[in-house]
């Protein structure tokens, strides 16, 4: 069986596109207007997600970059849990104790 390539794959984005087009031009002016909405609403989301993440990409970059991300000072957590009301079974749990 021959394969066709990138050839195919162009195909189908272009049938996907004007089949995509042909659906939006259907549509009335109302179903227009809420899909733009829902369409808004999505996006929002997709915005906000993404700015929500970008301390965990800071991060993330940090950490290839600047090895310093990985120096951690065991005294400054133990300080902080020892005025946390934690159980001490549960500061044994996560190797604190």
């Amino acid at each position: 069986m021959q394969s066709q390539g990138d050839l195919s794959g162009f195909l189908s984005k272009e049938r996907i596109k004007q089949t995509a087009e042909t659906k939006w031009n259907s549509l009335s002016d109302r179903q227009k207007k809420y899909a733009k909405k829902a369409w808004g609403v999505i996006t929002y989301k997709w915005r906000w997600q993404i700015a929500m993440n970008i301390p965990y990409l800071a991060v993330f970059l940090l950490d290839r970059t600047i090895p310093a991300v990985h120096e951690f000072d065991m005294a400054l957590l133990s300080t902080i849990t020892s005025k946390l009301p934690l159980p001490s079974f549960l500061v044994s749990w996560m190797g604190l104790g």
